[in-house]
């Protein structure tokens, strides 16, 4: 009998993490899901081919490599007609996890609605409104305006479940006052609300959130200082579209002495654990 296939992003590998501890981190999160029963498929784009599963030379090839692109559904077709290797955001891999038939995808954080008065919406948001795969996630990034995140995810009718928890976690750290639709706590509970869910013939996406285990969290006044600081250097410098976000989490894992870095890699390992549950229980 063929084990469940649960999906992972390359961009954490050729754009979120420096080379090795990228390239270690991509082997950690599949054998995670291996152990749990499950296949991993990291996903991106060889030669501008949407690839569902990496191979060993591959995953070398987007750690150290400097030339991978980072690709939203907007550069898609054009990765496509050049021939381009490029890493899958969320939304992307999205698209190329459901290409494949993958329902399940496994990722860090979210991304959303970002904070200030300028008009900036991540496609991520609308890859859940219209691409139905199941996303497990712990939360929207911090740096993001979360209420305004919330509620275009209301808007958009994508279901959020809280996994253990009854509120939206803040990715870095655990709870925030943002309720969530559902609470599980177990993989089946999160299954049968899939099933039930792709039964219905409904097209969205649905969002499962994971609280960042609690040995790893970070205290909520230092995220909250890194946080602003980290927007305040960006606004002075400038800083802004596909640049905004790489640069607002390095500013904050350099102002926290890597703890928002150790942060996201326990959520990292801790998701891709639980993704690969609930892709078993289905």
């Amino acid at each position: 009998m063929s084990r469940p296939l649960v999906a992972l992003e390359s961009t954490v590998i050729a754009h979120g993490l420096p080379y090795p501890q990228n390239y270690h981190t991509a082997l950690r999160l599949e054998a995670i899901i291996r152990e749990e029963g499950a296949e991993p498929r990291t996903c991106g784009f060889a030669s501008g081919e949407p690839v569902a599963g990496l191979d060993p030379e591959q995953l070398v090839h987007f750690s150290r490599s400097q030339d991978i692109v980072k690709a939203s559904l907007r550069d898609l077709a054009i990765v496509a007609a050049r021939r381009l290797d490029a890493a899958t955001t969320v939304a992307t891999t999205m698209w190329v996890a459901h290409h494949h038939g993958i329902e399940v995808f496994v990722t860090g954080g979210l991304g959303g609605v970002h904070r200030g008065d300028d008009f900036d919406e991540s496609a991520d948001l609308l890859a859940l409104a219209t691409i139905p795969v199941l996303v497990v996630c712990a939360g929207a990034k911090a740096i993001l305006d979360l209420p305004r995140t919330r509620e275009r995810l209301e808007t958009l009718g994508v279901p959020v479940i809280g996994y253990g928890t009854d509120v939206v976690p803040a990715f870095y750290t655990r709870s925030t006052d943002l309720p969530v639709d559902a609470r599980c706590d177990s993989p089946a509970e999160v299954a049968a609300i899939w099933r039930a869910h792709r039964k219905l013939g409904l097209r969205t996406g649905m969002l499962v959130t994971v609280p960042v285990p609690e040995e790893e969290a970070l205290d909520e006044t230092v995220a909250n200082e890194a946080i602003a600081a980290a927007l305040a250097a960006a606004n002075e410098q400038g800083v802004r579209g596909k640049n905004l976000t790489p640069f607002l989490l390095s500013h904050i894992a350099a102002s926290t002495g890597e703890a928002s870095l150790r942060a996201n890699l326990a959520l990292l390992e801790n998701n891709a654990r639980i993704g690969a549950r609930i892709a078993v229980a289905l």
